[in-house]
């Protein structure tokens, strides 16, 4: 017995399909090619496996698994003082008052070559740079008048260089001013003003061994 003919939507015998539409193949769906079973079991015994190994290694205890550095490990440490330049720190910080001679500005700015400040006690001069000094100041018999700013940003060893320095530069003969001192010095006067002038220095001045 014969399949009835399938009828078009007008009531009539539907058209034969064209060879093009004969080649055409149906949509694919989801499960047509599901992945492998093989492949989907690689994957999540590699997941798993990643797992157990973070928890059995201890990145968070062991130095070997990462970088167990803290801050303080990662700062540099601070050099001695022969390691730094004083010349250089003085052409950076100083030499535009003072010029490269240590002659200074007459009448603006004191010199500090042959300055009593400058080749006497050593904590005055770690304590001038600490804090600055300002009003009137006597130097080799002439007052100035200015203000000097505090140069406490710079470390201990590098104010003991740049002290050196002038210690030991031009006529200058006294001795080396070493990063303990300054570190002494700025543990034991956390003052947040400059100093009154050649008066409040002058308290400040007693016995070294920095002479």
């Amino acid at each position: 017995m014969n399949a009835p003919h399938p009828l078009s939507a007008a009531g009539g015998p539907a058209p034969a399909p064209t060879p093009a539409q004969l080649r055409e193949e149906a949509d694919p769906t989801e499960r047509v090619q599901p992945i492998p079973l093989v492949v989907a079991g690689v994957a999540v015994a590699m997941v798993l496996a990643g797992a157990a190994y973070i928890l059995a290694s201890e990145p968070f205890g062991m130095a070997g698994l990462g970088d167990q550095r803290t801050v303080a490990d990662l700062r540099p440490a601070e050099r001695g003082t022969a390691a730094i330049d004083g010349k250089q720190l003085f052409t950076a910080n100083c030499v535009a008052c003072h010029q490269a001679g240590g002659t200074g500005v007459p009448g603006v700015f004191p010199p500090l070559d042959g300055s009593e400040w400058v080749t006497g006690d050593a904590r005055v001069l770690a304590s001038i740079l600490l804090h600055g000094v300002e009003g009137e100041l006597p130097v080799r018999g002439t007052v100035y008048k200015g203000s000097m700013p505090a140069f406490a940003q710079l470390a201990d060893a590098e104010l003991a260089a740049l002290a050196t320095y002038v210690r030991t530069s031009w006529s200058n003969q006294a001795g080396a001013v070493a990063a303990e001192l300054v570190e002494a010095e700025r543990k034991q006067n956390a003052r947040t003003k400059p100093f009154n002038g050649g008066a409040e220095l002058g308290a400040l001045a007693g016995p070294s061994t920095q002479r």
